[in-house]
């Protein structure tokens, strides 16, 4: 099948895909009821399943990852509190500076590529006096955007984890692509969930589904999330409709995931055997590729090619398999790629 629109083959994002067949069909027979009054049944399957999965007591659908990371923040802060996060992380980066705005809450960046250690979080929690902001929560970015689909090793997350609990710090799991982290490096997405009080994963990235996350964690966190929801304009009605296409996604999509890490390490070795740009082997389905040159002219010279691909620095693009593209669409993409650089050359 042919990705994108009109036809062209479209690498932005993991986030253009489109329902499948059997996806529609299994939102066309949901069982549907007024989420608000807590009377969908689709949605309290939805909610109960990734629970289950993550090893929590609930979750709660919610439109977009953006907002699963805002009420985990929200839970987590006060306002005048500071968070933690990996540089280049979705919550500082990506959500329209919404922590500030609607928590009141400044987030510092800390390590570099996307992954910090203890020591280095260590080094970047401030003192506990009345001049300084309070630190109260961390946050991790699993796998990470940013950083090039990079898998947080579990290790790491243990020691990070263990580190905040001696601070007094909230954790939070950013795993809009925890499924991607779960099949690159064999553990269960409960076993990547443990160590955090919150967490938000994402049905719209890599699994296709065409819309919805979840934010997932105690029962009384949930219910609190549930109010903030409502504040934000989340409160969906006859919801059951999307929440079957997340169900069907996680159980038809999440182990096909493979399939999307096996095409992104075939556009990274095209990449590096054209001799004319770089790119680190993916860990999963993001591939960063950096340039000798602007990345916009590429860009521009790619669409033109019919293949679609983002502009992630001056100099550097990133491209991202998904469900829509075959393993033979990502080889002509690379090609395509190639052409461009010896052209430019």
């Amino acid at each position: 099948m042919t990705s994108g629109s009109a036809g062209k083959i479209d690498l932005r994002s993991d986030t253009v895909t489109k329902p499948t067949h059997a996806m529609r069909e299994a939102m066309a027979r949901a069982e549907v009821g007024d989420d608000v009054y807590g009377e969908d049944p689709t949605v309290k399957a939805l909610e109960a399943r990734v629970a289950d999965l993550l090893g929590k007591e609930a979750a709660l659908f919610v439109p977009s990852g953006t907002m699963g990371n805002q009420l985990a923040i929200l839970g987590h802060t006060r306002p005048g509190d500071e968070v933690y996060a990996g540089q280049g992380a979705h919550c500082a980066w990506y959500e329209s500076g919404a922590a500030g705005a609607l928590s009141g809450v400044q987030i510092v960046e800390v390590g570099s590529g996307g992954i910090f250690d203890a020591d280095e979080l260590a080094e970047a929690i401030k003192p506990r006096a009345y001049w300084c902001p309070n630190p109260r929560l961390v946050v991790i970015e699993n796998t990470h955007n940013r950083g090039g689909g990079k898998v947080v090793p579990h290790e790491v997350t243990s020691r990070v984890a263990e580190l905040a609990r001696r601070e007094g710090l909230g954790l939070h799991l950013d795993g809009a692509r925890l499924w991607n982290a779960a099949v690159a490096t064999g553990l269960s997405e409960k076993e990547l969930a443990a160590p955090f009080d919150t967490v938000s994963v994402c049905f719209s990235k890599g699994l296709g589904a065409p819309v919805g996350s979840a934010f997932v964690s105690s029962a009384e966190r949930v219910l609190a999330a549930k109010r903030h929801r409502k504040m934000l304009g989340g409160g969906m009605r006859q919801v059951g409709i999307l929440a079957a296409a997340a169900l069907f996604a996680l159980e038809n999509h999440r182990e096909r995931l493979s399939q999307d890490h096996a095409a992104a390490k075939r556009f990274a070795e095209i990449t590096r055997e054209s001799g004319r740009a770089t790119a680190e082997p993916p860990q999963t389905n993001v591939v960063m590729i950096d340039l000798p040159g602007a990345a916009d002219p590429v860009v521009r010279a790619l669409a033109e090619r019919g293949v679609l691909v983002s502009a992630f620095g001056p100099k550097r693009l990133r491209v991202v398999t998904h469900v829509d593209v075959t393993m033979a669409e990502v080889e002509t993409a690379g090609r395509a790629l190639a052409s461009v650089l010896a052209e430019a050359s």
